[in-house]
């Protein structure tokens, strides 16, 4: 279309010849000015010729109905209830004022809820992402035998699982408050929309191992605060609802959620959190005139059984846990290690293996640094360092977990390609056992973290048993199995329940790349070193040189080198191994099947049971259904939850060791003795 100049007619005889004369004179001007355009930036009016599925109008209508249905999918019936109240809240909150109509007024949602119901009805199960098909179920039967409930139970969540929420009143953190910033869709928002002060908020003071200035974060409370993590993606919830089915309600079982982040020191310290357990342990024995049934998960550990011994700390007295404990469920216990990549560059097998669009997001909005700050800060989950080192995980040559016909051995838990960055940047740099690994890990790490781990924990091997017994003092060695005794309650059983059957990760192969500036910075950032007093043994760290180089090669999983032929596989970096695709088989069950076993660790002679359940996911059901073996999904398997509902009503002794791996095999070529 050409555009012309219309000019104001004069008269009629000169009108057509100024006309003309200006219409081509402004079409030549328009052409001149399009071919300066074009010439610049390249942009040329060209007729798209993109299909319509490929535009902008068909793309994003069709994402916000997608989302929308996605949305649908996390929705329950009764939201609809209090849709009306959401709402005015929401507008209340961003100071919304509507005009008032009267009409509107009389709308009564109940109505929606009543056609959604109707529709949610008619959703096959596998596509409801809150439900895995076989909710209530496991209960129904287990009541069809003539069970009920007996004895009191006690769940204890793993690391992660229980929701935290902001109590602090700092203007900076005001926003969160009685919010949760961990769990729930309210984390969502807050990690998309206000990043900085939610990682704040998290991060724990890395010298005091409390909340930093400003930040109060405290766990959630009830059944609810580990009963899902989100709408929609549930964790406790499926055992909770058997439970009830066989007679369970909150008068007779416990939620004992905490906050996951803090040392075990720490969570007593500051919540009083053992004493809690303790006095509501009693409470159940006073009133039901019998024994708890205490079932944990991951990270739910001995602890509480040493701590509520001590005469030192919970001063219970030796017969303490016999008197009041029935029962002691692990499920997918981290008995001798997770993995410690998370400490040393801030990633594990879930982060170098997303696609490549899915790391390049992650690094741009939660960057390895920030990881690596973030999960050092938190000193609970450095509980699941490996513990008993190259006895427990193997020589350079050869690990306990070794299949026949091996490539690589589990035993270098870390190791370098021969041709990569770091092996031709150091030439002492070689393949490292655990023992090795962990010296290495921790010279990468800050001394705050390192004064961390050497004042709350302890992770070798203890084989005296006069020494054994002296560990049962020492709050340092109650997170390790392989330093202390079990109690002494000869009539207490142990379930140790896990799944099997999902590749998981076992050792990594790393690189190191460009230089970068290290964490290690002096004590006191005031400290300067005059002189040394040799005679009195005085010293002092000096801080940084005002040039402050990068010294610190940078340190990552080589997420490049993957050999799917290898045995066991290298994907992404990573060496998988058995396990329920979180925690390695040797981890979960070597200190069930030998360990505890022995009279060294087990004096009272507790009974230990064994379960392994396979990994057979439902392929239709998101969550793999009653037949998953996964670390988390597994708190909604049918064996599991018939393990627990048998336990607790009394029917225990039905249950009976069960292993579908090589675990037995594995465990006794650890160097126990």
């Amino acid at each position: 279309m050409v555009i012309t100049q219309r000019l104001k007619k004069r008269n009629q005889s000169d009108s057509v010849l100024s006309e003309s004369h200006n219409e081509q004179t402004t079409t030549d001007d328009l052409h001149d000015v399009k071919e300066e355009i074009v010439s610049k930036h390249g942009v040329d009016n060209k007729q798209d010729d993109r299909r319509f599925y490929a535009t902008r109008r068909f793309l994003f209508p069709l994402g916000l109905l997608l989302g929308v249905l996605v949305g649908f999918l996390f929705i329950q019936p009764s939201d609809f209830s209090d849709f009306q109240t959401h709402l005015a809240l929401l507008m209340d909150e961003f100071d919304i004022n509507m005009p008032e109509f009267p009409a509107l007024a009389m709308l009564d949602f109940s109505r929606v809820e009543t056609e959604w119901q109707k529709l949610w009805t008619n959703i096959p199960e596998p596509w409801k992402l809150a439900n895995n098909g076989l909710e209530f179920t496991v209960g129904e039967a287990i009541a069809a035998q003539g069970l009920s409930a007996k004895h009191p139970v006690v769940l204890v969540p793993g690391i992660i699982s229980t929701g935290l929420e902001s109590w602090s009143t700092s203007p900076d953190y005001r926003a969160f408050f009685r919010k949760k910033v961990w769990g729930g869709f309210s984390m969502i928002s807050q990690v998309t929309f206000n990043r900085d002060k939610w990682i704040a908020a998290l991060m724990l003071d890395p010298v005091t191992g409390l909340d930093p200035p400003g930040a109060k974060v405290r766990a959630a409370e009830g059944i609810n605060a580990a009963s899902s993590f989100i709408q929609g993606y549930w964790l406790w919830s499926k055992i909770v609802e058997n439970l009830a089915v066989v007679g369970y309600d909150t008068n007779n079982l416990h939620l004992a959620p905490y906050d996951w982040r803090l040392s075990y020191y720490n969570l007593e310290e500051r919540d009083g959190y053992f004493s809690k357990l303790r006095a509501t342990i009693e409470g159940f024995v006073a009133r039901e005139n019998r024994k708890v049934v205490l079932t944990a998960h991951s990270m739910g550990s001995t602890h509480f059984l040493k701590w509520v011994e001590s005469p030192l700390h919970g001063k219970g007295g030796p017969d303490w846990v016999e008197n009041h404990i029935e029962a002691f469920i692990t499920i997918a216990g981290t008995h001798l290690a997770k993995a410690m990549s998370a400490f040393l560059s801030g990633e594990m097998k879930d982060t170098v293996q997303i696609n490549p669009a899915g790391a390049y997001v992650l690094e741009r909005f939660f960057s390895r640094k920030e990881r690596q700050k973030l999960f050092r800060s938190w000193a609970g989950s450095a509980s699941m360092w490996i513990k008993g080192g190259d006895d427990v995980w193997g020589t350079a040559d050869s690990a306990p977990d070794d299949v026949e016909n091996s490539t690589h051995s589990h035993g270098a838990l870390i190791s370098f390609r021969q041709n990569s960055p770091a092996a031709e940047a150091e030439s002492d740099l070689s393949n490292m056992t655990s023992n090795d690994a962990g010296t290495w890990i921790l010279q990468r790490t800050p001394i705050t973290f390192q004064k961390m781990l050497e004042s709350n924990y302890s992770f070798g091997i203890e084989r005296d048993v006069e020494q054994l017994k002296k560990n049962n003092l020492d709050f340092r060695k109650w997170s390790n199995p392989l330093e202390i005794q079990l109690p002494h309650a000869p009539s207490m059983k142990i379930y140790c329940v896990y799944g099997h059957g999902k590749e998981t990760e076992r050792s990594y192969w790393y690189t190191q790349q460009n230089y970068e500036h290290d964490e290690v910075q002096a004590d006191d950032p005031q400290e300067v070193c005059a002189e040394d007093a040799p005679e009195t043994g005085a010293n002092c760290t000096s801080p940084r040189t005002p040039l402050d180089l990068p010294l610190v090669r940078s340190t990552s999983i080589d997420a490049e080198y993957t050999d799917a032929g290898a045995h066991p596989p290298v994907m992404n970096g990573v060496k998988m191994g058995e396990g329920d695709g979180t925690v390695s088989l040797l981890s979960l069950g070597a200190m069930c099947v030998e360990g505890w076993k022995r009279e060294r660790w087990n004096p009272a002679g507790i009974q230990v049971t064994t379960v392994e359940l396979p990994h057979n996911p439902v392929a239709t059901i998101p969550r793999g259904g009653g037949t998953t073996g996964d670390h988390v999904d597994i708190l909604g398997a049918t064996g599991l939850n018939e393990i627990i509902l048998k336990v607790a009503t009394g029917a225990g002794d039905q249950v009976r060791d069960s292993f579908v791996s090589n675990i037995r095999h594995y465990a006794k070529r650890v160097k126990w003795d």
